[in-house]
């Protein structure tokens, strides 16, 4: 019992721990401890009807529920390190994640070797 709540004691410490939104809010990420695993994950809870489409189309059918980062671990120099998985192609990459100050996430992941690289910016959602 002191295990599980050590663990949320620690999950709610972290500072990637919350609620996140794209820029264009068609996609909210949940942002927790993973289960099973080392790291931090974060899993999709709502998408817009056209986010699930281009997701479909790709071959992911199921957007909501779907893990979106997994494995996330700090480095020394403050970021995360873990896998993205980017539905719009049906393909995991190796991604970072880092803070722009408490409320600004900005992940990035490349195809290949440091190519075909793209950065996206989440907002945390305020609790309500």
């Amino acid at each position: 019992m002191f295990t599980l709540f050590a663990l949320l004691a620690a999950t709610a410490a972290d500072p990637l721990a919350g609620t996140w939104r794209n820029a264009a809010d068609s996609v909210r990420i949940r942002v927790a401890a993973c289960r099973g695993e080392p790291g931090m994950c974060g899993t999709i809870v709502s998408a817009s009807e056209r986010a699930k489409a281009d997701a479909a189309a790709a071959g992911t059918d199921r957007l909501v529920g779907t893990p979106l980062f997994r494995g996330f671990e700090r480095d020394e120099d403050g970021s995360w390190a873990g896998t993205v998985f980017v539905p719009d192609i049906g393909r995991e990459v190796d991604g970072t994640l880092h803070l722009e100050g408490r409320n600004t996430l900005v992940a990035e992941g490349c195809l290949f070797a440091g190519f075909g690289c793209k950065e996206q910016r989440w907002t945390r959602v305020a609790a309500k």
